[in-house]
């Protein structure tokens, strides 16, 4: 342990890299910070040793993200029980990279090379957040996803979230993102000011942080913050994935549930928040080519990011129809299998109503069957989730 561990009263920043440029300096730039000790291990990230970490606040990481030893190892890291927030570094950086670290919930992240400011920020920032192990600061995020135009989706996650802030009986713990930047409509629905100023963060990712955050934050009368950004339906454009990763993370580290209103264009991006989530919907209308659509849709999930993603379908406007011409509820479950989580009936009068008013559909009418029919979907997938988590940790210490 060197003499800069032992500054009394100092954040203790354990940094772990085999890169001796790198090294230099972390040591060069933490020389002059009175209150941060440091502790440098010399070593390749898959052989250090739990011991050496008991005592950090924060674990700066050198990681070679193409090496797939090291990346399990940092994974161990980070869901080891009472560890410290960690901050990634790495050479190489794309969206497969932010993916893996969004999946493996990382403090921060910085890409080489590193300017000496931004990691004094970086740890600094992670210092202020909750230890990994502690559930609360863990989001739990339920993405909603639509198989075609007109479905609902935004209907649906907005009503969502009303819930899932409901459930929680006090103050903001859930944060409604709205990443459609095309043709998001979460704040007209809610009758609120897009906030998001993507020309703020996008040419510097790295500014965004939980002072930013709160900025660009609206908050909704009913207690639910939202995060959206002033729709452009004239241009048509990708962002750097590493911009929504980021936010996503920050959003994440801050709230108890993101719900997550997503477009149905595939962005460079769009693996990496599926993967990310916790609870992935599709959501259909019904008809036969909505049912198609959606089953299409869960197949090519399935096939690109894997079984993990897991999406489940929402029937949005169901109708009930047992003696009339038309789908039924058991055609619907023969079409689309497992991947059915459920439906949504149809009550086109009240959902208008509250989009016009900006309200939440429990204002316009008390208990009616729209909000019963999510409750049963969403409310019980949030238990679902928190006890998955719960078991994931299980396997992380195991292994």
């Amino acid at each position: 342990m060197n003499e800069q561990s032992k500054k009394r009263g100092a954040t203790h920043v354990v940094t772990i890299s085999s890169d001796a440029e790198f090294r230099r300096m972390v040591e060069n730039t933490f020389s002059s910070q009175l209150q941060i000790s440091l502790e440098m291990l010399e070593a390749d990230l898959t052989r250090i040793e739990d011991a050496p970490l008991d005592n950090a606040a924060v674990i700066v990481v050198d990681l070679d993200a193409s090496n797939e030893a090291q990346v399990a190892a940092l994974s161990r890291i980070t869901t080891r029980p009472g560890g410290a927030p960690t901050v990634v570094v790495t050479q190489l950086f794309d969206e497969n990279v932010a993916r893996r670290l969004l999946q493996i919930r990382v403090a921060d992240f910085l890409v080489k090379p590193v300017a000496p400011i931004e990691l004094v920020r970086a740890c600094a920032r992670a210092a202020k957040t909750p230890a990994a192990c502690e559930s609360s600061a863990e989001a739990e995020i339920f993405t909603f996803l639509p198989s075609a135009g007109g479905v609902g989706v935004t209907s649906i996650a907005i009503q969502s979230a009303l819930l899932l802030q409901d459930s929680t009986r006090g103050g903001s713990s859930t944060c409604l993102v709205d990443l459609d930047f095309q043709h998001g409509a979460v704040a007209d629905y809610l009758d609120i000011e897009p906030r998001l100023d993507l020309s703020e963060i996008e040419p510097r990712p790295e500014r965004l942080d939980r002072h930013l955050l709160e900025i660009m934050l609206t908050q909704h009368s009913s207690g639910l913050s939202v995060i959206a950004a002033p729709n452009r339906p004239a241009e048509m454009r990708s962002f750097d994935p590493v911009m929504v990763t980021r936010l996503l993370d920050l959003v994440s580290s801050h709230f108890r549930y993101v719900v997550i209103d997503m477009p149905r264009t595939w962005f460079p991006w769009t693996d990496s928040v599926l993967l990310g989530s916790n609870k992935l919907f599709i959501v259909s209308e019904m008809t036969i080519p909505g049912l198609r659509h959606a089953k299409k849709l869960v197949s090519a999930i399935n096939e690109r990011l894997g079984e993990s993603a897991n999406p489940q379908v929402i029937v949005n406007r169901f109708e009930s129809r047992m003696f009339a011409p038309g789908l039924r509820l058991a055609d619907i479950e023969s079409a689309l299998g497992k991947a059915f989580a459920g439906s949504v009936p149809n009550n086109f009068r009240i959902v208008r109503e509250a989009i016009d008013r900006g309200i939440p559909l429990e204002e316009v009418k008390p208990g009616n069957n729209v909000v019963l029919a999510l409750k049963k979907l969403i409310l019980p997938a949030a238990k679902e989730t928190k006890q998955a988590k719960g078991i994931s940790r299980m396997f992380s210490k195991a292994g």
